[in-house]
């Protein structure tokens, strides 16, 4: 039982732990002597663990019954989180369809879409990925150029390019935001769509990162043909449509971070296996900051539960959690290693991965620098940040701001 726990909660919790503990042996090895090395076995490997966690009811814990989840809220979705990564196992693969897009679905869909799509994408058998972030257009996502323009015969014809696009290269759908009135304001002129990433005329090329994996790609659309029936949410309210998967973007990202490990205790077994740096007053200070920083980030996330709970949909102060954790854990690989020496990037290690793959995490969800200013702005009613618009000097556009203020 975690000491925050409630007698239900803990309960819930006790049911979660005991089924990892009889089916941990079934979960995938993907770090250490024994990982799976073959992506095309890791893959089909953590698909198949995903079906089990949604058939023991550990996946989509907070969908509707209706559609495959079991209609709790979002605390016993963090338990499950948090159980999960304490019992070492994987959690779904698809955390990006379950976590972000199959809600989006559930709130904008046909009832047709929601029949076809989240049962298969609950269960692993069809994995997703976001296709929002373009070249031009990441942050700033109401700037996408990708357009979709509707056929004679009500069909829509895809042409543009999306990056960044983690999963793509193995996913069976997309959701993807469009362009389709180039006449009107740009949040106003977008629309969502489906998009089968085997159609003809997809193209997905994998993006190497600096942990030698390729998980994000970039995807290019060339005369894309999609039925008419793969508008999500209606033609022209794109826009909404997208805040709403950022939404469970942000959450999901803040509320996550725990569950993957990011907290002080275990970097703080890390950093006391060296009982000379553990001792060490510049080691103990920048542990006790990064441990400040992420109970703060908890006790948010507890804040942001509490919303949910109660049918609030948290605001733009989300994204602080996320930003928070981020750094917070790069601080602390950044630690890990000064203590650690070479031993902390040792390949396979429990390390390695972590450090490698933090720095990318900084721009999912919007950038840090994005976030911060949405914060600033809506949060705490600050001055919007001066735009550097062409042919006005810097110090007639700060003169404009002020006075605005």
């Amino acid at each position: 039982m975690d000491l925050d726990d409630t007698p239900e909660q803990a309960a819930y919790r006790g049911r979660v732990r005991d089924w990892l503990r009889e089916h941990r042996g079934e979960a995938p090895v993907l770090r250490g002597p024994d990982a799976l090395t073959d992506e095309q076995e890791i893959i089909a490997a953590r698909r198949a663990w995903q079906g089990k966690l949604a058939e023991a009811g550990l996946a989509g814990v907070t969908w509707p019954k209706e559609f495959g989840g079991q209609g709790l809220g979002p605390i016993e979705q963090v338990i499950c989180n948090q159980e999960i990564a304490a019992a070492g196992v994987p959690g779904i693969l698809d955390a990006i369809g379950v976590g972000m897009l199959g809600p989006t679905i559930i709130a904008h869909g046909s009832e047709a879409q929601k029949s076809r799509y989240l049962g298969p994408m609950l269960h692993g058998d069809e994995v997703w990925c976001q296709l929002f972030s373009e070249p031009a257009a990441g942050s700033d996502l109401a700037a996408v150029q990708t357009r979709a323009q509707q056929t004679d015969d009500g069909r829509w014809r895809l042409n543009g390019q999306k990056v960044w696009t983690t999963n793509a290269q193995f996913s069976s759908y997309g959701l993807l935001l469009a362009r389709t009135d180039a006449d009107v304001a740009k949040h106003n002129g977008l629309t969502m769509f489906v998009v089968p990433m085997d159609a003809e005329g997809v193209t997905v090329r994998g993006l190497r990162q600096i942990s030698g994996e390729a998980e994000f790609n970039e995807v290019f659309f060339d005369d894309v043909l999609l039925d008419s029936d793969a508008v999500v949410g209606g033609v022209g309210a794109g826009w909404g449509t997208a805040l709403t998967t950022l939404m469970f973007e942000r959450v999901t990202i803040g509320l996550g971070g725990e569950g993957l490990g990011f907290n002080s205790a275990r970097f703080a077994g890390a950093i006391a296996s060296d009982p000379h740096a553990s001792r060490d007053p510049e080691v103990r200070a920048r542990l006790g900051e990064l441990a400040s920083e992420l109970m703060a980030v908890r006790f948010t996330g507890y804040r942001t539960l509490t919303a949910l709970q109660r049918g609030q949909i948290p605001g733009p102060e989300a994204g602080l959690a996320k930003v928070t954790i981020v750094n917070g854990a790069i601080k602390a690989g950044e630690l890990i290693a000064d203590v650690l020496g070479p031993d902390a990037l040792e390949d396979g290690g429990e390390w390695a991965y972590m450090i490698s793959f933090l720095p990318g995490l900084k721009s999912a969800g919007g950038t840090e620098e994005i976030l911060r200013n949405t914060i600033g702005e809506r949060v705490l009613g600050l001055p919007p940040e001066p735009r550097l618009d062409k042919g006005i000097p810097f110090s007639e556009l700060r003169a404009k701001e002020a006075s605005r203020a």
